[in-house]
């Protein structure tokens, strides 16, 4: 095996375009792996994590393009790296030739479509306030797919768009579902009278998958960014869009998802409640079940039940019987032969779940779910800072990775298009001993990845190879509906025939992880206990 790399002076291309020259890398005979990427510290710490960074990196420039290779034999190295400015030079001609109108700026685009009122940025988060104010400032909603967007800047925005009746959605807005037309990252959902206002990408499009699938549509999706229900922000999209929901005549149920919103947020949403006759169903992941106590607001612990819930509504039904059903679920999936199986072909040391979530607020439902059933869960958010990784490029113990999160995004595409990074800590999670469960997540639905059946299977089979003398269960769940575009049924039959448990809610998966790594402790404590006697 033999390791090359190469440093391209003063070239800048898009994180896409060089995920694309690395697939195409890949599909090289010979190369073992290959990564494309901007000079960047969490670039230069992927290719450290992954045995691609060499010496020579060391002297590049920040504005530098660095690609490495890792191939069967030198000539095999040699071969990949010449073909490199030729696949750059390819794209840059491909997009020079498009007969595609690509407007320059928002004026030409505007002149192009003069009635559109919603602008979506996705640039370099340092840029994305410039572009969103020349937006609002001519009266137009703005979306900000862009993430790493300094706060000051998000909440001067937004104060700004809310005084002149305008949406900023963002920044770090993954989706949103605007009078039936998805945005970024959205499913295909069905129209209905469920509105959905999220502080959580793939929470929103987890709630509106799982209730399209059993047949309720969404009216609205508005998503507003994590940080908008942060005390410094104060929740000002995520009211404004409650408000819209209100006065929205085909949304009759709204549901509120986030991770755990500042309390002074909580305490405006709950006054605004007040005035609203619609019913509400809100899932705050993580937070105190009591900070809803003797409101009219529903809680739910999950994604799941939220949607069950406003399906029950939706439906006019009894949504009290959520519970029952949920109950009833979980007694399925305790299915102590199946579950016996599994566990009879670990070795002694494994007892380790490691997750791996494209899907940060789906990472933070299995954080909530597991750590009411496993020990130590480890991860790199910051529900509990006892068990925040110090260096999340390395596991410990039980560990649950959101690789969407900032330090493994800036200069790459987001996970759920690019699969590479997660890809290669799969390989690298199973060559520890002690990990019996690879818990993941598969997002469908416009702007992920297409392939991920074709993408995932070979990678799941590799690392079975690798895990030679002991067997490693994997875990998934999968977002999105039968409308999608990857085609829901036939990427989870791909999948079982590769093996995988596939579940279609996270928060299922993440229960049947815990119940193995419970099941384990359970046998080993009674093998301990057999031997004393």
């Amino acid at each position: 095996m033999v390791i090359k790399g190469k440093i391209n002076k003063g070239e800048y291309f898009d994180s896409v375009t060089l995920m694309i020259v690395a697939q195409k890398l890949n599909g090289l005979d010979g190369v073992l792996d290959a990564a494309v990427v901007m000079n960047t510290e969490e670039n230069r710490s992927i290719l450290d994590a992954s045995g691609l960074f060499i010496p020579e990196f060391r002297k590049a420039e920040s504005s530098d393009l660095l690609i490495c290779v890792k191939a069967k034999t030198d000539e095999d190295a040699k071969e990949a790296l010449q073909h490199v400015d030729g696949i750059l030079d390819s794209i840059r001609k491909e997009m020079s030739d498009t007969e595609d109108f690509l407007p320059k700026s928002l004026d030409t685009a505007l002149k192009s479509m003069p009635d559109a009122n919603l602008v979506l940025i996705s640039i370099a988060g340092k840029y994305a306030e410039r572009e969103a104010m020349k937006a609002l400032k001519k009266g137009l909603h703005v979306m900000i797919f862009s993430d790493n967007v300094p706060l000051e800047d998000e909440i001067a925005l937004k104060t700004y768009a809310h005084e002149k009746g305008l949406f900023v959605m963002g920044p770090d807005c993954g989706t949103a579902i605007i009078n039936g037309i998805p945005l970024a990252f959205a499913n295909v959902v069905k129209r209905g009278n469920v509105g959905i206002v999220a502080a959580s990408g793939t929470g929103l499009q987890e709630i509106s998958s799982i209730l399209s699938d059993r047949g309720v549509g969404i009216s609205q999706a508005i998503g507003t960014g994590g940080r908008d229900v942060k005390k410094e922000v104060g929740g000002i999209m995520f009211l404004q869009a409650l408000d819209a929901l209100d006065r929205d005549e085909n949304t009759q149920v709204i549901v509120l998802a986030s991770k755990p919103p500042a309390e002074v947020v909580v305490d405006k949403i709950v006054e605004k409640s007040k005035d609203i006759k619609k019913p509400i169903v809100a899932v705050f992941l993580g937070s105190d079940k009591k900070i809803l106590t003797d409101t009219k607001i529903i809680p739910a612990h999950t994604l799941e039940q939220a949607a069950l819930i406003a399906e029950k509504i939706s439906k006019d039904e009894n949504w009290h019987s959520v519970e029952d059903y949920l109950g009833k679920r979980k007694a399925d999936l305790v299915d102590e032969k199946r579950i016996f199986n599994i566990i009879q072909n670990f070795s002694d040391k494994q007892k380790y779940i490691r997750g791996l979530f494209c899907g940060g607020t789906l990472c933070e439902e299995a954080q909530i779910i597991l750590q009411d059933m496993v020990a130590d869960v480890y991860n790199n958010i910051t529900l509990d800072k006892e068990f925040v990784l110090k260096d999340p490029w390395k596991s410990k113990k039980n560990t649950l990775i959101d690789i969407g999160a900032d330090e493994f995004t800036l200069g790459r595409p987001h996970p759920m298009i690019d699969y590479s990074l997660r890809n290669r800590r799969i390989l690298q999670e199973v060559k520890d001993k002690n990990v019996a469960v690879i818990l993941f997540d598969v997002v469908l639905g416009f702007g992920s990845n297409m392939y991920p059946a074709e993408e995932l299977v070979p990678i799941i089979k590799g690392a079975q190879s690798q895990s030679t003398g002991k067997e490693i269960i994997f875990i998934c769940s999968v977002t999105g509906t039968k409308e999608d575009p990857q085609d829901k049924k036939m990427v989870i039959n791909e999948l079982k025939k590769a093996g995988v448990f596939v579940f279609e809610s996270n928060a299922a998966a993440a229960e049947y992880a815990g119940l193995i790594i419970q099941n384990i402790s359970y046998k080993r404590a009674k093998e301990q206990s057999y031997g004393k006697k």
